[in-house]
Parts: C-alpha cells; sequence; structure tokens
C-alpha cells in the first residue's frame, strides 16, 4: 500500500460504469443463434431415478437438445479431490437436485419441453436435521455414512475421524479444578446469499468443438479445471470469461451453472444461456449452512476461563462443497482470542437431504465468534463480571499458544479492549487502564 493513499478518497474500481447502467453481466450478453436452457428439478427429497423419457421432449419444435446424467462425460464435480456432486443425477440426496436440461429456442419451449419429459421415482426416507442424521439408525443421506471423515491433520481432506478435533492440556483437570461449570448451546439458521444476479452462464462453442464460457464465478479458473473435468477436455480448449459479479459473498464460490450450458452448448453446436429464476436461486442454489454449537466452561470465581469444551455441528447439506473447510476455519477460533490452558474443540460436518451448504462471509469464523462471544456474556452474568473486565483477564498476550498449537507474536487485544471502552464512554478501573498485551511473566 502507499503511504499517500492511506486515508484518501479513491475511485472505486467500476464505480461509475456500475452507477450509470454500463456495466455488462452474463445476462447481458446475447449470441447469433443463442438457445435457453431449462431444467427438470426433482420434486421428491430423496429417492433413486428409475426410468427417464425425454422422447417427446426431443420432438417438440424449437427443441434443439435434452440431456440427461446418460450424456454427462464425467458426471462428477466439487472442490478437487472432495468432488461428489453431479450434474444431473440419478441419485436423489434433495429436492430440486436436477434431473434433465433441455436448450430450446426460447423459454417458453424449454418450459413446455420439460413439462412433456416423463419419469418414475422410487422415494425414500430423507433426514433434514444434522442431529437426527448423526444418530444410529438415520437413513442414510449417501451410502457411506452421514458424517464427512477428516484425516489426522488439518487440511488432510480424507480420513477416518468423524469430527475435526483440537485439543490442547488436559480438560478433565481443568473442570476438575473449577468453580463453575457454565454451559451454552448457540444456534444459527441456514442464510441465503441473496446476491441480486442469480446463477447464469452463457457458453459459446467455437468451430473446433472449443468452448467459450462467460460467467460469474467468484473462482473462475478453479471453476474452468472443474468444468474441464466434468467435460473431459483439455483446459486450452475451455476459455473462461469472468464477468462482473453482481453480488457473491461466498455464493459464486462454487459452479451453478457452467455444466450443463456448457454440456448443452458442445450438444447443439450453438450458444447456450441458462438463467436461474429468483425462485431457483433461493430454493436450490448454496446458503450458508445452519450451525448448532455447545459451549461448556470451566471457570474460576475470579473470570479465569481454565477449561473450553465445544462441540460444532455443521448441517452440511448433501454433498461436501467447501463446508470441509468452513470447518476447519471454525474450529481453530471458535474458542476465542482467550488464553485458556485446557481446551478442545470438535467439530463435524453433517450431510443432510437438503441443497448443499456452501461458504458465506466469513468461513466459519463469524458464527464461531458469535457462539464465543455470546458464551463470554453469559459467563459475565452468571458471575456477576463487567463482560469487558472478563475479556481482559482472558485475553491473549504475545507469546500465548493458541489450542492448534500456533504461537502468537503480535498481539493487540488488550490494547483494542481499552481502546474501545474509552471511545464508548466507559471508565475502566485502574488495574485494568494498566492492563498491555506484553508477553506473560513466567515464574521461576
Amino acid at each position: 500500500m502507499i503511504p499517500e493513499l492511506i486515508g484518501a478518497r479513491l475511485k472505486r474500481y467500476g464505480g461509475l460504469e456500475h452507477a450509470t447502467g454500463r456495466t455488462l453481466f452474463v445476462d447481458d450478453l446475447r449470441a447469433p443463434g443463442m438457445l435457453t436452457a431449462k431444467v427438470l428439478r426433482s420434486p421428491v427429497t430423496k429417492g433413486q431415478l428409475l426410468h427417464i423419457d425425454t422422447t417427446d421432449a426431443r420432438r417438440m419444435a424449437g427443441v434443439a437438445a435434452v440431456i440427461t446424467a446418460a450424456d454427462v462425460p464425467h458426471n462428477i464435480y466439487g472442490p478437487g479431490r472432495l468432488a461428489d456432486q453431479p450434474v444431473l443425477t440419478e441419485k436423489i440426496r434433495f429436492q430440486g437436485e436436477p434431473l434433465a436440461a433441455v436448450a430450446a429456442v426460447d423459454e417458453e419451449t424449454a418450459r413446455e419441453a420439460l413439462e412433456r419429459i416423463r419419469f418414475d421415482i422410487r422415494e425414500q426416507p430423507a433426514v433434514f436435521d444434522p442431529v437426527e442424521a448423526m444418530a444410529k439408525g438415520a437413513p442414510k443421506v449417501r451410502p457411506e455414512g452421514n458424517l464427512f471423515l477428516f484425516g489426522p491433520h488439518p487440511f488432510m481432506y480424507v480420513g477416518d475421524r468423524p469430527c475435526r478435533e483440537i485439543c490442547s492440556g488436559s480438560l478433565n483437570d481443568g473442570f476438575a479444578v473449577a468453580d463453575r461449570i457454565i454451559e451454552g448451546e448457540y444456534r444459527q439458521a441456514s442464510v441465503e446469499h441473496a446476491a441480486l444476479e442469480p446463477q447464469c452462464c452463457l457458453a459459446v462453442p467455437g468451430p473446433d468443438g472449443s468452448l467459450t464460457v462467460h460467467t460469474m464465478s467468484q473462482h473462475p479458473w478453479l471453476h474452468r479445471m472443474e468444468l474441464c473435468a466434468v467435460l473431459q477436455t483439455a483446459p486450452h480448449r475451455v476459455r473462461s470469461v469472468s464477468m462482473a459479479v453482481g453480488g457473491g459473498f461466498g455464493g459464486k464460490s462454487d459452479m451453478h451453472a457452467d455444466p450443463i450450458a456448457a454440456l448443452l452448448a458442445l450438444k447443439t453446436g450453438r450458444p447456450v444461456k441458462w438463467r436461474w429464476t429468483r425462485q431457483e436461486e433461493l430454493l436450490y442454489s448454496t446458503h450458508r449452512g445452519a450451525w448448532r454449537i455447545t459451549i461448556r466452561d470451566g471457570v474460576m470465581n475470579d473470570g479465569r476461563i481454565i477449561a473450553r469444551d465445544v462441540r460444532s455441528i455443521r448441517d452440511g447439506g448433501a454433498y461436501t462443497c467447501y463446508n470441509y473447510g468452513c470447518i476447519e476455519s471454525h474450529c481453530s477460533t471458535v474458542a476465542g482470542p482467550y488464553a485458556i490452558p485446557n481446551v478442545r474443540v470438535q467439530g463435524y460436518l453433517v450431510y443432510t437431504n437438503k441443497p448443499p451448504a456452501m461458504t458465506m462471509r466469513g468461513f466459519g469464523v463469524n458464527e464461531a465468534a458469535y457462539a464465543c462471544e455470546s458464551q463470554m456474556n453469559r459467563i459475565a452474568a452468571e458471575l456477576s463480571i463487567d463482560p469487558l473486565e472478563l475479556r481482559l483477564v482472558n485475553a491473549y498476550r504475545n507469546g500465548d499458544v493458541m489450542p492448534n498449537g500456533h504461537r502468537l507474536e503480535s498481539v493487540a487485544l488488550v490494547e483494542v479492549l481499552r481502546e474501545t471502552a474509552r471511545a464508548a464512554g466507559i471508565p475502566l478501573p485502574e488495574r485494568l487502564q494498566a492492563m498491555t498485551s506484553a508477553a506473560r511473566k513466567v515464574e521461576s
């Protein structure tokens, strides 16, 4: 950062174009001979597609192509080694999962073609609550079970452990000497990103069989690689054009419209656009996953927290996506910026028969902060201690070690809390004013 830019008023990149309506988004684009895509979505939450007949839809005037799972070269996508979501499915894991797709001359024709597709589904028992999904005998969302299995180390994706666990000290010893045990449960509902721009893609095939994909992706390079895997084609044959994103917030961190638009474009040899409706966006796109977080603390009467046991459960929906990353980030931060000698954090990623959860502004950290700080307020109330004092007493100092083993070398939490109190007009006693984030003195 150039020093003279700090504190200066800067023009926002693209601000004038946005304000005057000249910014081009994917849905603003048109191409000669462009077709419109629409998707047949599952009406049931869990089931097996036994039969699908697209004959009548294919014969309709104005319909250029109809595709099903059998037409997808590699019918799986997702982040790297964790790819587990089909483009078009036969094993249904949530209501609204795509079964077939149509490319037609206009939206009305495409919708009518969808109505002419005949299919038969054997419905199966579903589970919607993550705690119920963890219970013995719960309906299986996936053949391997309802828990994502973690590796032995953070971001070691594949393993045999039912949760990401971070431990330090001795939890039992801490609880044994604590003056009080204080417990709280904190729940957060799923949240839709609600971006103004719905999911949209325009795929344009080249005369040599190459493909140009106009996308609103937040990760165009990664999505290009995922798309090449689906199409089973070399990366140099797919050009990804990242357009302006009309609101992302994490909701466009994974592919939605790109694979189906690309498959239809290659099959028809014509440009294909698939723009989701607002209803599709709200019901079937990825969202911030719901959480259930339990914190159990061993606390001394003077406010020192000497043991903290956290159990966090994330409702990941039917597929993995980047949920594993949310769990990793969450588990590293949910104990808070506090020096607690004995800590155990267990983070569970649970599959349910809902649309998959995804990242949203904070990657699991916001929810961690909400639960942790709510617990701090609960402790302060039960001990009749000022909430600010409680935080100052327990705040990290330089040299402290986090539960994940990371040693802190540049800490200013005490100073920030003191300045916050000053700005808010909250007087602090001298003993709190004298506190600093300097390294703790080690007794000889």
